[in-house]
């Protein structure tokens, strides 16, 4: 078996050579390598591990710096379907926080089975706010009721549903290691990557393809909506690659694979704040500023400007 370590693979313990000290031991070595496995640096390496805690502990403190003020305006427009949004987002945020602090579960003897658990679990959150906000942008902007945020999570929770049923025969039925991003040798690991990237990147290019064509006006006219969509169709791309690269033993695929998990698992929830979340609230912002003003119209301050 053959392991990323930063940028370059780790040999298996196997082949170092078996150098002995006087007293007939193997090397110092041979003994950390053997006594590590639950060490971070066996998986992926200090920088790699810093990559990820770093970027989501910095977005969990900016969305509590922000969150009196959003759920102040939250409350204030009694949006279902966006407090649904904002709570999951909270809940991605901090599973994707213990997912990347946790990186050494990968190797560690015994939690094979939390750390499957904490990538589902992970994954199934970021993977229902993507499938979410396409439905509920496809079908109306910001609606409010409570049908809407039962259909548009409906929707999701079937997709969402289905993938976790799945994942959890291939983990614990057929033990394929899913969730361990340091393996290259199990082949069925990327077959089945490589179908995942490859249906996404199929959604994606199917609505860039709507939004380009005749058919454009079937779509929301929201330009931050379809630089969402090229960003995403992009990411697919470059994952589908990596996930072929590797499935064929190659390296760099699999340093490219380790890559763009990097991206997605600390790039994806600020992407998503960016483009919607934040947006709404600044919307929201605005719709009180006019109804402050409105009031204000209506009981003459502005009278004496007008003289």
């Amino acid at each position: 078996m053959s392991r990323l370590n930063g940028a370059g693979l780790i040999a298996p313990i196997s082949s170092f050579p078996a150098r002995h000290d006087g007293g007939g031991h193997h090397s110092r070595i041979s003994r950390l390598y053997g006594s590590s496995l639950s060490a971070a640096s066996s998986c992926h390496g200090f920088w790699h591990n810093a990559a990820l805690v770093i970027p989501s502990a910095l977005f969990i403190a900016y969305l509590g710096f922000q969150a009196k003020r959003n759920i102040k305006k939250l409350r204030h427009s009694r949006s279902y379907v966006m407090i649904a949004y904002y709570v999951l987002l909270w809940f991605s945020a901090l599973f994707g926080l213990a997912w990347s602090s946790l990186q050494a579960w990968q190797c560690a003897p015994g939690k094979e089975i939390a750390w499957n658990l904490l990538s589902l679990f992970t994954t199934a959150g970021m993977m229902c706010l993507e499938i979410s906000i396409v439905a509920f942008l496809l079908q109306e902007n910001y609606a409010t009721g409570l049908e809407t945020l039962a259909h548009t999570f409906m929707v999701s929770g079937i997709f969402v549903g289905v993938d976790i049923f799945l994942k959890a025969i291939c983990i614990f039925g057929l033990g394929i290691p899913l969730f361990i991003d340091v393996e290259i040798t199990h082949q069925g690991k990327w077959e089945i990557s490589f179908m995942y990237k490859l249906l996404f990147l199929l959604v994606y290019g199917y609505i860039l393809f709507v939004h380009y064509s005749k058919w454009r006006d079937k779509l929301p006219p929201r330009p931050a909506f379809y630089n969402y969509v090229i960003a995403m169709f992009v990411f697919n791309a470059i994952a589908l690659c990596a996930s072929g690269l590797t499935g064929i033993g190659s390296g760099f695929g699999l340093w490219l694979y380790n890559f763009t998990v990097i991206c997605y698992h600390t790039l994806y929830l600020p992407l998503l704040y960016v483009t919607f979340l934040a947006d709404f609230f600044q919307e929201e912002e605005w719709l009180l500023d006019s109804a402050y003003y409105s009031e204000m119209r209506d009981a003459g301050f502005f009278d004496a400007d007008l003289d």
